[in-house]
């Protein structure tokens, strides 16, 4: 199956309120939020995608090597050769820093197998001062300004410095952790553009949809309890 990727545009930003006309963000499937991960393929998928280093040890780990391949694959079709010869690939980080046991590198695991034979620069130019609670495990969802202060640019490899930055992350919710890797790379590469390439935009489930116009605490708090209900749900996907 060919992927087809869809521009993040005036309709379905409203889904994703840290972004801004001026972002690129770019997503090939839809996640329902509060459905569980027998609702859809796409579900289904990222549930395993994002299967914690704590289940390594189960049966049902095998599942996360499996979407891992496939995303890499299903990338490697749909974007185009000259296009990923030309940027630098960037995963965003995980909530984990590098020497925490449930530091999780699927975003970089799947870039690895994408490029594997081409000729692209992946670098993980971004890391983390100290380990985040994922966001179902906390009661307030980070903020846009509470990531950049834990981001910062690995100098070791910051040089040469890209043409064009494109970001990649599995599942696109509020756009914070977008905004935050966009903001540290912004001022190191001040005239390089930068996008985001995601698996999947969340769609938020009829509870959602009815406060995204509130403030944006009302918004985090509800955000964390939902994704803590999704966890406990998706914990048994395969």
């Amino acid at each position: 199956m060919t992927l087809r990727f869809t521009k993040i545009d005036d309709l379905t930003r409203r889904d994703h309120w840290h972004l801004t006309p001026e972002d690129r963000c770019f997503f090939p499937g839809v996640y329902t939020a509060r459905a569980g991960y027998a609702f859809s393929e796409t579900n289904n998928f990222i549930s395993n995608f994002k299967k914690s280093p704590e289940r390594r040890r189960l049966p049902e780990w095998r599942y996360k090597g499996e979407a891992i391949g496939k995303v890499a694959s299903m990338f490697r079709d749909a974007l185009p050769e000259e296009w990923l010869r030309t940027v630098t690939l960037v995963p965003i980080p995980p909530s984990k820093v590098k020497d925490d046991p449930l530091y999780d590198d699927r975003m970089l695991r799947m870039l690895q197998a994408l490029g594997r034979g081409l000729e692209v620069d992946i670098r993980e130019l971004i890391l983390q001062r100290e380990s985040m609670a994922a966001a179902h495990e906390s009661e307030n969802r980070p903020s846009p300004q509470d990531l950049i202060e834990n981001y910062y640019i690995d100098e070791a490899i910051a040089e040469p410095p890209p043409t064009a930055v494109a970001l990649f992350d599995d599942l696109l919710t509020v756009g914070a952790h977008f905004k935050a890797a966009q903001a540290v790379i912004e001022p190191r590469y001040p005239d390089v553009p930068t996008a985001g390439i995601f698996i999947a935009r969340r769609l938020p489930g009829p509870s959602m949809s009815r406060i995204l116009s509130s403030e944006p605490e009302i918004v985090s708090r509800e955000l964390a309890k939902k994704e803590s209900s999704d966890a406990d749900m998706e914990a048994h996907a395969d």
